[in-house]
């Protein structure tokens, strides 16, 4: 028999040493062992001890074998015990893997399968809403009913007379509490709502009037105030109070409803006819509210013959600063010079976590507060700047290069199931900027003929046309379905809302993304009380609309990082906003904004959007470096000129001294030479920092300079200002010469 080398044996081999013969193979009997044991339990790896036993493997030194011998008694008990417990162990396992995997049946998780109500949907996830937070929802649904009033009131032709009143139902509450109720109602002076859609209106989700049309507004969803109703019914469980007035002269409708999230429906509770309106219950709100309605000027019945309030109950939170309100507020009324807005705040807002960063903002942004605000006990008062409304827009079609081929199919079987017409007359009323020349073109590139009906249409010749659509060259859009802010509004709701002493504004003309038009409009203020040691403010907008939450996901951000403001005598750290005293607006205006989700609080990156947004900047720039560059010009021969009128008087007493010349003369000469040699510093700018002469009228981009002394002047102590005629852009210049700006009142500077 072999003779086995114990690896631990105490005896000394005074031969040759030798690795143990059963290294190799007791080595890999352990690690098969542990292998199967953790896969397989311990009777599989106890039939892996057998089979190694049974089999070893040959010593790579020795040749031979270790262990393995069937007259090994050993080895025959561990192989019949092997057997026996591998069997039981698999039976064990084959018994716990069937329970395992025993589950539900395709009859079980059909009878779990159900409709999801889009209600449902976002009650759960609100946060794609816009109510993330309470500080936050309680903006979100501001934001949603002023955007609904502002809607309403132009496309009914009335300018704008809003009413957003605050009341805190909980003002016993801790001081340290995160949120409390309130009580948001917004009253207008629109056109009201018919009865028959109150329901449909503030009650579903997804259903509005605008969503299928190319036509600029600010709302395009049809969500906003319906999801605001949603989330107060969740967090109070209170209804929606809905007062609307559709005639002038008749009564009122008084209903309140709760949406049905299972079922994205509406459940009236109250329906009554009343001739309250605007309800008398909110003029008696604050002692600022009563003031104003002794006064006249606080939902006067004269004012809102017509119209719709809306009061929504909702936990939130009431904080000023940014991204609140009164920020909302503030920007909505200058993007909106046209309308005139009364904020009645609550009567206590929440403490904040960190009031040492609430104080030094309010103190850094007290420069870019509205000028011509009045506040009367405690109620804001935004005024009207312009008493004209903006351009009316048209609704357009689609333009064929703004379609895919999944949404061309779709229009082919709608315009069969509805017209039933010819292929060439669905081109030329489905589409825009298709003439006939062009839809027989069309035709042709798809295989068919002037006559083939729309339905006849297969998907080959579906997809040959809308290959075609990329090829064509056709005219970009109409721009009459935009309304633009315009140059002078720009400048007149800057000057409402920012004091500083120079502006600028530019109106980008119309481009187009993926078929849909847009226009770009920019403006800038510099200097003045704005804050010269922190970073430039950055405002933006779409469709009139400011956008308070995610800047830097925005592609208005990203272009104002992207711009070089270096070029015009800035400082910008590399991939930073512009260090000075600078506030930058942007404003995009399209027939479907491309946001980045359906809050819309930012504006999707598309590279001619963005592009758009740089060029707008660089023409602002353009006047501002130009404006900084005449400006030090005028500082440095001010400077020259002091030095020469200190010793004006000791030269000219020396020349006479030696000459024998007057020294009066002399004195009257060298100052009248120093004055010609400094003329720049008298010289007056006007728009893009041009001299400004008195019979020029310039008709360059607008920009308007105020003097230093507005800036300085009390409110009480009007101060005058130059301003410069500007041209609008061809989109919206209006048929008559618009009026000549007015000196400032003494409520503020305005341009009207």
């Amino acid at each position: 028999m072999p003779t086995i080398c114990r690896p631990f044996s105490s005896k000394r081999v005074m031969m040759r040493p030798q690795r143990p013969r059963w290294t190799a193979s007791g080595f890999r009997m352990i690690r098969v062992v542990s292998m199967w044991c953790s896969f397989g339990g311990i009777g599989a790896g106890m039939v892996a001890v057998s089979a190694e036993l049974a089999n070893p493997v040959p010593n790579r030194r020795g040749g031979g074998r270790s262990l393995g011998s069937k007259r090994n008694p050993l080895v025959r008990a561990a192989r019949h015990g092997c057997r026996t417990k591998a069997r039981w162990s698999m039976e064990a396992v084959s018994e716990t893997t069937a329970k395992r995997r025993k589950g539900a049946t395709a009859e079980e998780m059909a009878t779990r399968q159900r409709d999801i109500s889009v209600s449902e949907f976002f009650a759960k996830n609100r946060h794609l809403l816009g109510f993330d937070n309470p500080r936050k929802a309680l903006l979100t649904a501001v934001k949603e009913a002023v955007d609904n009033s502002l809607d309403a009131c132009e496309e009914a032709g009335i300018l704008p007379e809003l009413a957003v009143l605050i009341e805190d139902l909980q003002p016993d509450r801790p001081a340290t509490a995160k949120s409390s109720r309130y009580r948001l109602t917004v009253v207008d002076n629109g056109p009201g709502i018919v009865r028959k859609q109150v329901e449909n209106i503030f009650g579903r989700l997804l259903y509005g009037s605008k969503f299928h049309r190319l036509k600029m507004s600010r709302g395009q969803q049809g969500i906003g105030i319906s999801a605001a109703g949603m989330y107060g019914l969740i967090t109070t469980g209170r209804p929606m109070v809905i007062h609307t007035k559709p005639k002038a002269g008749s009564a009122a409708h008084h209903i309140e409803l709760a949406m049905n999230t299972k079922t994205n429906r509406a459940e009236v509770t109250t329906d009554d006819e009343i001739k309250d309106f605007p309800p008398a219950r909110l003029a008696g709100i604050t002692p600022g509210t009563r003031a104003l309605v002794a006064e006249g000027g606080f939902l006067s019945p004269e004012i809102f013959r017509t119209g719709t309030s809306v009061s929504i109950e909702l936990e939130g939170r009431y904080q000023r600063g940014r991204g609140s309100v009164d920020e909302f507020l503030e920007l909505t009324a200058i993007a909106n010079p046209h309308a005139r807005i009364t904020f009645v705040p609550p009567s206590r807002d929440a403490g904040s976590d960190d009031d040492a960063s609430v104080l030094a903002h309010a103190e850094a942004s007290a420069a870019t507060k509205a000028t011509a605000t009045t506040e009367t006990g405690g109620v804001v008062i935004y005024p009207r700047g312009v008493q004209e409304l903006p351009p009316e827009t048209r609704e357009i079609q689609p333009h064929p290069k703004g379609i895919e081929l999944g949404i061309l199919l779709q229009m082919l079987k709608d315009y069969e199931a509805t017209e039933k017409g010819s292929l060439f007359s669905f081109l030329q009323e489905r589409f825009c900027r298709v003439s006939s020349t062009t839809a027989a073109q069309m035709c042709k590139a798809a295989g068919a003929t002037s006559r083939t009906r729309a339905g006849d249409v297969e998907a080959p010749q579906a997809e040959k046309l809308f290959l075609f659509f990329q090829e064509v060259k056709l005219a970009p859009p109409p721009t009459d379905c935009l309304a633009p802010i315009g140059v002078r509004q720009l400048l007149a709701g800057m000057l409402k809302g920012v004091r500083a002493e120079f502006y600028a504004a530019s109106s980008r003309s119309a481009d187009v993304y993926r078929g849909r038009p847009f226009q770009i409009e920019a403006a800038i203020a510099f200097g003045g009380d704005l804050p010269a040691d922190e970073p430039a403010r950055v405002i933006r907008f779409a469709n009139r609309v400011p956008l308070l939450f995610q800047q830097s996901a925005c592609s208005s951000f990203k272009a104002v990082l992207e711009t070089g403001w270096k070029n015009y005598n800035l400082q910008q750290p590399r991939g930073s906003l512009p260090a000075g005293p600078l506030v930058i607006m942007l404003h995009m205006a399209s027939v479907w904004v491309p946001f980045t989700s359906e809050s819309k609080e930012a504006i999707a990156d598309y590279d001619e959007i963005r592009k758009e947004m740089k060029l707008a900047l660089m023409e602002c720039g353009r006047k501002l470096g130009t404006y900084l560059n005449k400006r030090a010009k005028m500082r440095r021969e001010g400077e020259r000129r002091d030095v020469f009128e200190r010793y004006i008087g000791e030269i000219s007493k020396a020349i006479g001294a030696i000459t024998g010349e007057d020294p009066k003369r002399l004195y009257d000469a060298l100052h009248a030479q120093a004055k010609r040699k400094t003329a720049v510093a008298d010289q007056q700018l006007d728009e893009d920092g041009k001299v400004l002469r008195e019979e020029q009228e310039s008709d360059d981009d607008g920009v308007l300079i105020i003097p230093a002394a507005m800036t300085d002047a009390g409110d009480d102590e009007p101060a005058s200002c130059t301003v410069a005629p500007v041209k609008q852009p061809p989109a919206t210049r209006p048929k008559a010469k618009p009026p000549a700006p007015r000196r400032p009142s003494n409520n503020g500077p305005t341009l009207f």
